[in-house]
């Protein structure tokens, strides 16, 4: 059976359910359009800073934020369209921005549909008008998340995507990594190392950008765990981006539509044209397996 319950907490908090796998999704369409919770079978997949979201001045550290209309950092914080020059923060805003539920679904599955739209503040580090419809769908132990980006504007529309899970992790050492790349780019040091599906955890921050992807899915087992995390994304998403802090108790894998910088760059940009849209999906899926 599914549902969706509407709490109110701090904020008002959609929680859908899918009893007969004991799957659960909190979402939090007023700070972000976030998801701030994942279990399935009673477990945490997601890490939440919860004594940071209480904050609304500042970014929220765990859950899964929305990348847009950048993923990254510009040099500066500043990118130039057609001779202006325009500020905007780390990831974009749409992270930050309140957004409307429009759809609740409980036949088959439990979804929740939210929408951003463009408005004066956006306008003004971001000249476009757009619509940004994202839909949670959790059934089983399957989390997906179906997007569609909407260029309202008379002029063309550029923009990167993407989201930055959070995952939950008790000892690092105990994770192995599927990506399909060889190769990541470190972004502290702009080296290019190769990849075997291990990493050194030593290190106070590690951020690395896994470029030319051969494939549309990448996996995480966390042998502590007994989980198998596996992400899925569509081939509008070229980039994973791999990030964690030493003492803290997460890792993200992000796909990311473009590299960071690319409004500048105009590297693997999306570009919509006038009253055009595109959809794209990124669907998540746990596995809990018994030790052998």
């Amino acid at each position: 059976m599914f549902a969706i319950a509407l709490q109110q907490q701090q904020y008002k908090t959609y929680i859908l359910s899918d009893n007969a796998s004991r799957a659960q999704l909190e979402v939090v369409p007023e700070r972000g359009g976030i998801i701030t919770r994942w279990r399935v079978q009673g477990q945490e997949m997601l890490y939440l800073d919860a004594e940071r979201f209480t904050h609304p001045d500042l970014s929220v550290r765990g859950g899964v934020p929305i990348l847009f209309p950048i993923c990254g950092n510009l040099p500066d914080n500043t990118y130039t369209h057609n001779g202006q020059q325009y500020t905007l923060k780390q990831h974009g805003f749409a992270r930050e921005l309140p957004w409307e539920v429009t759809d609740q679904v409980t036949k088959d599955q439990a979804s929740l549909t939210v929408v951003l739209k463009s408005n004066e503040q956006t306008k003004a580090v971001y000249p476009f008008d757009f619509q940004l419809a994202f839909t949670y769908e959790l059934q089983g132990n399957t989390l997906e998340i179906r997007q569609e980006y909407q260029n309202l504007s008379s002029t063309p529309m550029p923009f990167s995507a993407g989201f930055h899970p959070y995952f939950a992790v008790g000892d690092k050492t105990q994770l192995e990594f599927e990506i399909p790349s060889g190769q990541y780019l470190d972004q502290q040091t702009k080296e290019v190392h190769p990849f075997n599906g291990n990493f050194d955890f030593s290190r106070d921050e590690m951020d690395f950008a896994f470029g030319q992807l051969t494939g549309q899915s990448a996996a995480v087992v966390d042998h502590r765990r007994k989980l198998k995390l596996t992400l899925d994304y569509d081939e509008i998403y070229p980039w994973l981006v791999f990030w964690t802090l030493k003492g803290k108790e997460f890792y993200c894998l992000e796909p990311w539509t473009a590299p960071r910088n690319s409004l500048n760059t105009g590297e693997n940009l999306t570009v919509l044209a006038p009253g055009a849209s595109c959809t794209a999906s990124v669907r998540l899926t746990a596995n809990l397996f018994s030790a052998p």
